[in-house]
């Protein structure tokens, strides 16, 4: 599921220069949407949803859809023609997914209606090329929206415009981001879509979400018009895939990521996150205001892969747990403190502080957190998510109750993790601090990390930040920061490298340049501004040395 188009978007970060090689957003966010207000505040309660990536060709372990741009002619007959043949997934019980993701804290599901290849995952009167023509013959599509009902998880459903099946039939050739290749230059591949989304919008009662994975133009229009209330995330919002943005957005917008590599089953070459991992991706995205999409690839047969499970349990005890930190929250007035990430409570003073220590916080000991940002009141309480305060397993002298206090340096939080979620007593995964009654201690300032772009004569980077204001600072001094991500997982990466440009009094842009960057190395900058409280940073924009 590669995106249809990229274009450049102003989200506190600004990309330019041949150095950038990520983006910030798909071609998603278009103008003229009908997503009702309302309707986007819903979605962005949900916080997270499970995406579904399942075709015909799982059957061969491949990405999905797209080995038929560039196959041959005989490759392309053999796709259309015999895999429908052999497509039977006899395993497929779509209760036990949702019960799963029920458990794990989904609130929405998107399924692959329709991906790339054209092959429809419900009986169609469209084309033959759909599960009707399979041994199986179920509709999965219809089947899949009911489990997920039943659970109370909203319904939603992908849909690819493309269509290499009708390209191919009419001797087309199969590609991507070509105009030729778009149902708005082909009339009957813009009727075969308009068809199929209003069968999909009419066969299966209410819908709450829709993926447009392509040129949306004739079909989220129709679709708003038959089913005003549906919410278009791609095609419509921001639904940036493989990575989360570098800052909080203040509006609704999706992160799309695999547990693996691939967004299809693939039995061969997968590295799957650890589970670990796939939560901090969705406190992240909490933080900074999104939801997580997350997705799974089941198998030909219809289970989900044992990887893919065991990642969703993993993530079901810390929802179980802490969920109340991920629904109807927005972003605090930063996304985070070092290793402690934020979310507020939308229509209360109540704050989450998501300790995501790299050191596990031990059973039965106690922690010291200095928050900088969060100013108690005389009705405060702080407490730890899933736990009492009260008593600690066979230790009946310790009352491991929370406390605090508010210093000149900031809020001090004295906490115990107290509840044994394992058998082994140890918990790697994030601790959450509830806060309530608080308020903002600081209005930090506002900056953007710019451009970076390479100077061949200097043999340098340069690096480009805005600030925009000052927030409640009268001055403060403004840098950079570097770090070299080769050969490291980029969620975690390494040391920074400051790189300080002094003091300022007033908004404007700043330079500096990076010296001594390793030939075909990638990066990673970002700004910095110190208030006197703490050091807030732009979003970081990654880079390649040529």
């Amino acid at each position: 599921m590669n995106p249809f188009r990229l274009r450049l978007c102003a989200i506190a970060v600004f990309l330019s220069a041949a150095l950038i090689v990520s983006h910030v957003s798909a071609a998603d966010a278009l103008p003229g949407s009908l997503n009702q207000p309302d309707r986007l505040e819903w979605f962005r309660d949900q916080g997270f949803g499970l995406f579904i990536h399942w075709s015909v060709d799982s059957q061969l372990g491949v990405v999905i859809s797209h080995s038929l741009v560039g196959a041959s002619d005989d490759y392309a007959q053999r796709f259309f023609h015999e895999l429908p043949k052999t497509f039977n997934p006899r395993k497929f019980h779509p209760t036990d997914w949702a019960a799963l993701a029920k458990l794990a804290g989904i609130r929405y599901v998107v399924l692959t209606a329709k991906h790339h290849s054209g092959f429809c995952l419900w009986p169609t009167t469209t084309t033959d090329f759909d599960i009707g023509h399979t041994p199986f013959k179920r509709d999965i599509v219809g089947e899949t929206l009911s489990a997920f009902r039943e659970q109370g998880i909203a319904p939603g459903l992908y849909f690819s415009p493309e269509d290499f099946h009708w390209l191919h039939q009419n001797r087309i050739l199969i590609e991507r981001r070509r105009p030729r290749a778009w149902p708005e230059n082909n009339p009957g591949l813009l009727a075969l879509d308009q068809a199929q989304v209003g069968e999909l919008l009419t066969r299966y009662g209410p819908l709450d979400v829709m993926f447009f994975d392509g040129p949306p133009g004739g079909l989220r229009e129709a679709a708003w018009k038959q089913q005003p209330s549906l919410v278009v995330t791609r095609g419509a919002i921001l639904t940036p895939e493989q990575f989360v943005p570098g800052a909080a957005i203040d509006e609704a917008w999706e992160a799309c990521l695999t547990m693996g590599k691939a967004w299809q089953y693939q039995p061969t070459l997968e590295k799957y996150k650890s589970g670990g991992d796939c939560l901090s991706l969705l406190i992240e995205t909490r933080a900074k205001g999104g939801n997580l999409l997350l997705n799974v690839g089941p198998k030909p047969d219809g289970e989900l892969p044992i990887e893919q499970e065991e990642r969703l349990r993993e993530i079901a005890l810390w929802m179980f747990t802490n969920s109340e930190c991920i629904y109807a929250v927005r972003p605090w007035i930063i996304t985070n403190e070092a290793e402690v990430w934020f979310t507020k409570a939308k229509n209360a003073d109540t704050l989450y502080a998501i300790v995501k220590s790299k050191t596990p916080w031990r059973f039965g000991a106690w922690r010291e957190l200095l928050l900088k940002s969060v100013r108690a009141t005389a009705k405060t309480e702080i407490s730890v998510l899933g736990q009492n305060d009260k008593a600690l397993e066979y230790q009946l002298d310790v009352v491991p109750k929370t406390t605090w206090e508010l210093r000149p340096d900031g809020l001090h939080i004295r906490a115990m993790r107290a509840q044994r979620l394992d058998d082994t007593r140890s918990w790697p995964h994030p601790i959450v601090l509830k806060l309530t009654h608080v308020q903002p201690a600081l209005t930090p300032p506002q900056i953007e990390t710019a451009t970076a772009r390479w100077d061949s004569a200097k043999n340098k980077a340069v690096v480009t930040g805005r600030l925009r204001n000052l927030g409640d600072s009268a001055a403060l001094d403004v840098g950079f920061e570097y770090r070299d991500l080769t050969g490291l997982d980029t969620h975690e990466g390494g040391a920074w490298t400051p790189l300080s440009t002094g003091p300022r009094n007033s908004p404007g842009e700043f330079h500096a340049e990076i010296p001594g960057l390793v030939s075909g190395h990638m990066y990673e900058v970002r700004t910095t501004a110190m208030h006197p409280l703490l050091t807030c940073y732009g979003a970081a924009i990654k880079v390649v040395v040529p």
